[in-house]
């Protein structure tokens, strides 16, 4: 079992004085985590699963501190709540049990950061800390086996991406993706009012995997899947990243005039999903958008790499109207560094119009044969 970097944080900010929220998409090992948690906390703990009907209708009834602390129990030190997003009113509750059982560790789980989000944020103002979980990185593949394993599996993450159950099921990723997207994937968007057309969250995820590291366009899109307006694809974008589903990069615009200002382009939190989507697992030699699988892995295990070590730069893509671009930049304490994917190693020029009018600290390539470094495959 992949050993996740989250686990000794975990540990460590237990019993702090916060309500720990873990938030990551469905499947993505959350439950798994939190059992390994409890293995390294020897106190009474109490567990519910918001996904079982009785569970959530015994924290739905609950609605004040004593009946709360009646459901939790007494000598209960540790309560996990699983999938929270699921109980109505959700951070009230939590805000109760908090006040109430200031010596109670309360940890919660949610899948719909749209859903559990705006349920807790001003109740749980100053009571919370928030983790964020995604499918199994890069480094912590390596960590598990080595340096040498990963790279030779590197095919198989670019095909079959990270979740849990595909890597703990090689020879079956094919199967474990199908019942990912078909189970899982719009399981919490498909719970909201007004998203009831499983076919157009279909249609739209297929057109956005057919544009990965593309400039998107939402009334493009909407052409695209017919019978859609804009406005509504941007919602249920919008949904999408909310729901660990993809991730956006937007435009970088400072000083020049003919860069683009209001661009995005999107990613797959998983290349498996995206592969899964297009029903397309090729080799990527036998593909005409290997160079989109490495795009959409790389900046998806740099996100990875860079919130398990908690930095958060602003990040980027840059262009401009005459077609100048740079695939990736970071920026923090107002330095940028640049970054350009490709899939061979090959010399580079960066556009001399970016250089010289902003801080560039650095400028890399990254390619098949050199990447790991980027994205914590070298950071042991």
């Amino acid at each position: 079992m992949v050993q996740r970097i989250l686990l000794n944080r975990l540990v460590q900010q237990c019993f702090q004085g916060k309500i720990l929220l873990l938030m990551g998409g469905r499947q993505v090992g959350k439950t798994t985590l939190l059992k390994q948690l409890t293995e390294h906390i020897q106190v009474p703990i109490r567990w519910f699963n918001a996904d079982e009907a009785d569970y959530r209708a015994a924290f739905t009834a609950a609605d004040t501190s004593s009946t709360l602390l009646q459901l939790v129990g007494a000598e209960t030190r540790l309560v996990i709540i699983d999938e929270a997003q699921q109980i109505p009113e959700i951070g009230k509750k939590l805000k109760l049990l908090y006040d109430t059982a200031p010596d109670l560790q309360i940890i919660a789980t949610g899948s719909s950061a749209f859903d559990l989000n705006n349920r807790t944020q001003e109740p749980l103002t100053g009571r919370k800390t928030v983790f964020q979980l995604y499918p199994i990185s890069y480094q912590e593949f390596v960590r598990h086996s080595s340096l040498t394993e990963a790279r030779r599996m590197l095919q198989n993450r670019l095909l079959y991406g990270s979740y849990p159950d595909v890597i703990n099921n090689p020879g079956h990723e094919k199967e474990v993706l199908l019942e990912l997207t078909n189970s899982y994937l719009y399981k919490d968007l498909l719970q909201l009012d007004g998203i009831r057309k499983s076919s157009v969250l279909q249609k739209l995820l297929q057109a956005l995997a057919l544009q990965t590291g593309s400039e998107v366009h939402y009334h493009e899109l909407a052409q695209t899947i017919g019978n859609i307006q804009p406005a509504t694809v941007e919602k249920y974008i919008e949904l999408l990243e909310q729901s660990y589903v993809l991730h956006k990069l937007p435009a970088f615009s400072r000083n020049l005039r003919n860069e683009i200002k209001k661009g995005k382009k999107y990613y797959f939190l998983d290349n498996g999903i995206r592969n899964a989507l297009l029903s397309n697992f090729a080799p990527p030699e036998l593909r005409s958008d290997k160079g989109a699988l490495l795009e959409n892995f790389l900046v998806t295990e740099r996100l990875k790499y860079n919130h398990y070590r908690q930095y958060r730069p602003n990040t980027y893509f840059w262009r401009t109207h005459d077609q100048a671009e740079i695939d990736y930049l970071e920026e923090n304490d107002g330095q940028i560094q640049a970054f350009e994917f490709k899939w061979k190693a090959q010399k580079t020029r960066f556009p001399s119009s970016f250089l010289n009018s902003y801080p560039v600290q650095d400028t890399r390539l990254i390619h098949v044969n050199g990447f790991e470094e980027f994205i914590g495959g070298k950071d042991l």
